[in-house]
């Protein structure tokens, strides 16, 4: 899905749309949102990389294939 700027809004990846199908917690796909997003343009934020690190570790599948699905493209 896309603004009015052209800008891509929402998921991105299926991983992320599958895995925001099965969390009830605001906080929690906010982290799913953020990760995806980061994967994309990674930055050299140091509080973005600790956080993206830590997302990464606890959903070390879901961020495999997050990655996976944005390199192919």
């Amino acid at each position: 899905m896309r603004d009015d700027s052209g800008e891509q809004i929402g998921p991105r990846t299926e991983a992320v749309r599958r895995a925001l199908r099965r969390v009830n917690d605001e906080a929690a796909a906010a982290d799913l949102l953020f990760l995806e997003h980061w994967e994309t343009a990674r930055g050299s934020d140091i509080a973005a990389m600790l956080r993206a690190g830590q997302i990464r570790r606890a959903n070390p599948v879901l961020a495999a294939e997050i990655h996976d699905e944005l390199t192919r493209r």
